[in-house]
């Protein structure tokens, strides 16, 4: 079954965050555009690369009013720790949401039950808590700030632009569509 459109489901964890550890849950998502960017492993190879491209576009995800949390089956204090002994990982100003049961990945199918990690997924949530955008990829193949933050950019124009749809290659300020029968054929 598709998540597009889906609530999220609840969940309570901890996260690391402007050195402190806070309380996040499904509650802490409502109100805000939000992205929820699962990862395997702290102090791994992949990871700290998706995570420091994030860091290095936060500013850009806030100034739309974008949360993001990252998540991985790891604890909030090994978050600390290594935010702590990282540069990269150092960068980082957005929470990052310890999920040492896995509830968090379970919650939106991306446990990776036989190794106890989650899959590289993103979700881009809205702010009634539904998934507008699910992206899963595999282990070894990062994801792109750059490219979420388009279709983050997307996602919001749809939202507030009811009838109008974003094509391919879509970027801020180009044309959009209002589909109808007039454009049936001639695209």
């Amino acid at each position: 079954m598709s998540q597009i459109n889906q609530q999220i489901k609840s969940f309570k964890a901890t996260a690391f965050h402007n050195g402190k550890f806070v309380p996040v849950s499904d509650e802490s998502l409502k109100g805000q555009w939000s992205v929820v960017f699962f990862y395997p492993a702290d102090f791994t190879f992949v990871c700290p690369t998706e995570l420091g491209d994030l860091a290095d576009n936060y500013a850009e995800f806030q100034k739309l009013g974008v949360e993001i949390y990252s998540v991985s089956t790891d604890t909030h204090f090994t978050h600390k720790a290594w935010h702590d002994s990282s540069e990269t990982i150092g960068k980082i100003r957005y929470p990052m949401v310890g999920d040492p049961t896995g509830t968090i990945a379970r919650n939106f199918d991306v446990m990776i039950e036989s190794e106890g990690l989650a899959d590289r997924g993103t979700f881009v949530i809205d702010p009634q808590g539904r998934i507008q955008i699910v992206e899963i990829t595999a282990g070894g193949i990062g994801r792109d700030a750059s490219e979420l933050l388009r279709k983050v950019k997307a996602a919001q124009y749809v939202a507030n632009h009811p009838g109008e749809v974003c094509p391919a290659k879509w970027k801020e300020g180009d044309a959009t569509l209002a589909p109808s029968l007039d454009l049936v054929g001639k695209i």
